[in-house]
Formats: C-alpha cells, sequence, structure tokens
C-alpha cells in the first residue's frame, strides 16, 4: 500500500469486470429496446386512441413477450456450446503442441 492507501500491486490479467457489466448492461437494454419495440408493432392496435391496452392487445404482448425471451435463452444455449467447444479445441491445439515440444 502507498501514502494514500491504495494498493500498488498489478491486478492480474483478464477480463476486467466494468467492461463485462457495461456490455451486459448494453445487450440487455437493447434486448429490452428491441423486443418493446417489436412486440408493440404486432400487438398494439393503432385504431383505436386508448391510453390503455385493450385485453387481447395484453394477452398477444405477453405471448411475444414470453417467446422472444424463450428465443433469447435457446440462442444463448447454443452460443455457449459453441463456445465451450471452441475452448476445448484451443486446449486440446495447447496439448498437442506441448506433447510436441513447440508449446510456448
Amino acid at each position: 500500500m502507498n501514502f494514500f492507501g491504495k494498493d500498488e500491486t498489478p491486478k492480474p490479467a483478464g477480463p476486467d469486470p466494468m467492461f463485462a457489466a457495461k456490455t451486459e448492461m448494453e445487450m440487455y437494454t437493447h434486448l429490452f429496446n428491441k423486443m418493446a419495440s417489436t412486440c408493440f408493432e404486432k400487438c398494439a392496435s393503432r385504431k383505436h386512441k386508448e391510453d390503455d391496452l385493450a385485453l387481447g392487445e395484453m394477452s398477444c404482448s405477453d405471448r411475444c413477450v414470453s417467446k422472444y425471451l424463450e428465443a433469447q435463452e435457446k440462442v444463448g444455449v447454443v452460443l455457449q456450446k459453441a463456445n465451450e467447444a471452441q475452448l476445448a479445441q484451443q486446449q486440446n491445439l495447447q496439448n498437442m503442441q506441448n506433447a510436441l515440444g513447440g508449446g510456448s
């Protein structure tokens, strides 16, 4: 620690938690905005000038949001599996390089 109470030990290399949090927040904001605009365009009637949604519009919106989130979850699972497979492939390649004596 220095005079000002800050720890001057180097931080371990790895993902920046602030960058990860900001990126995740941007992703969720984009997801919400896209879902809201898509479901509103699909479900809200423009014929009526009422402030509240009708029962049919509310049901449509509920189903739309549910399907949208379900699809996003399925895409996330597929991407996670692909990411894990790529990581395993990189690990296998590194292991082969180490076995041949050419690894770093």
